[in-house]
C-alpha cells in the first residue's frame, strides 16, 4: 500500500474570521482553467483522509484540502463554543475568498458533508457540484452514540500499540475487513508522531459542542437539503453505515433531480473514496465540469 508515490501539494494558511490560522494542502497541478474541488473532512478527521482521492484527481484539477479549526495543522480555537458548523461554513468562505475562487465542487465527509449541504443553502452559486460521503438530511441516533462514546474521551494512547488497539476498537464494525497493513495506515491518518509518541490531530474541546448541541448531532436538514436539489450530487454510503441509513438515501434520491446513489460494499461510516464504486462515481460528475 506504501509504495505508491501520492501526488505533490503545497502547505498553506489563510486566516479565518476569528483570526484563527487554518491549514490546506493545495494540489494545484491541473493549471489555471481547471475545476477546484474542496474537500471538507469529518468531526475529528483532517486533510490526510482526502490523500487518496486527492491524487487521484489531481491530474484534472486543483485540490484544497482543507483542515477546519481545532483540527490537523489547524489553530485550536481559544473559544470552544465556535465549533460549530455555521463557524465552519464561515471558514470556508474566507479560505475561498483567500483563494480568489468564485466556485468550487465540494467532496464533503460526514461533518464536511453537512456543510456542503450548509453551504449550498446559506451561499447558493458557490458549489457546482458536491459529493456528499456518508451523511444526510437525517441522521441515524446509533451512529451519533457511537461517535459520542469516543470523540474527547478517555486516556490519550501513550505509544503505537495503544493507538491501534484504540483505532480498532473504536473502527472495528467500520472497516471490517482491514488488514493490519491498513489499520497501520489509518491510525496514522488519525495521529501525528512527534518524537516517537503519537498525539491526536484534533482538539478534545470539538465534543463539547457536539455533547450538548443536537443541532451538530442530529439536525433535520430536510428543509436544508432542498437547496442542494438545483447541483448534480453524489452521496456515497457504506453498506453497513450507523450514521446514512439506506431509507435516508433512498429518500434522497427519490427527492433530487440529479442525484447519483452508491453504496460501498463491505465497510461502514465512511467509505475512504479509495473503492472503486466511490471513484468511478466522483470520475463521472468531475467530467460534466472538464
Amino acid at each position: 500500500m506504501g509504495s505508491k508515490t501520492l501526488a505533490e501539494y503545497s502547505d498553506e494558511y489563510f486566516t479565518n474570521p476569528d483570526g484563527l490560522q487554518q491549514h490546506y494542502r493545495d494540489y494545484n497541478h491541473a493549471g489555471p482553467d481547471a475545476p477546484v474541488v474542496l474537500c471538507m473532512p469529518g468531526l475529528t478527521r483532517n486533510a490526510r483522509d482526502f490523500e487518496d482521492i486527492a491524487d487521484h484527481l489531481s491530474d484534472r484539477c486543483r485540490v484544497i484540502c482543507v483542515e477546519q479549526r481545532g483540527r490537523g495543522l489547524s489553530d485550536w480555537d481559544p473559544e470552544p463554543s465556535r465549533y460549530l458548523p455555521v463557524t465552519y461554513v464561515g471558514d470556508m468562505m474566507a479560505l475561498l475568498d483567500h483563494l480568489g475562487v468564485a466556485e468550487v465542487i465540494a467532496i464533503g465527509t460526514s461533518l464536511g458533508g453537512l456543510m456542503t449541504i450548509l453551504i449550498q443553502a446559506m451561499h447558493p452559486g458557490m458549489l457546482k457540484a458536491a459529493v456528499i460521503n456518508d451523511i444526510g438530511p437525517e441522521i441515524d441516533p446509533k451512529g451519533i452514540a457511537r461517535i459520542k462514546s469516543y470523540v474527547g474521551k478517555g486516556t490519550p494512547p501513550q505509544n503505537w500499540d495503544e493507538v491501534l488497539e484504540a483505532v480498532k476498537k473504536a473502527n472495528n464494525g467500520v472497516y471490517p475487513n482491514f488488514t493490519d497493513e491498513e489499520w497501520l495506515w489509518f491510525a496514522h491518518k488519525l495521529y501525528d508522531d512527534k518524537d516517537g509518541k503519537p498525539t491526536p490531530m484534533y482538539d478534545p474541546a470539538i465534543s463539547q459542542n457536539f455533547e450538548n448541541e443536537d443541532s451538530q448531532s442530529a439536525p433535520d436538514l430536510w428543509p436544508v437539503f432542498r437547496a442542494l436539489h438545483s447541483i448534480p450530487t453524489v452521496v456515497l454510503r457504506g453498506e453497513i453505515s450507523d450514521i446514512l441509513s439506506a431509507e435516508t438515501l433512498d429518500r434522497m434520491a427519490a427527492e433530487h433531480p440529479d442525484l447519483v446513489p452508491v453504496t460501498v460494499p463491505g465497510l461502514g461510516h465512511v467509505p475512504l473514496m479509495r473503492e472503486p464504486e466511490s471513484k468511478q462515481a466522483i470520475d463521472a460528475l468531475i467530467a460534466r465540469f472538464l
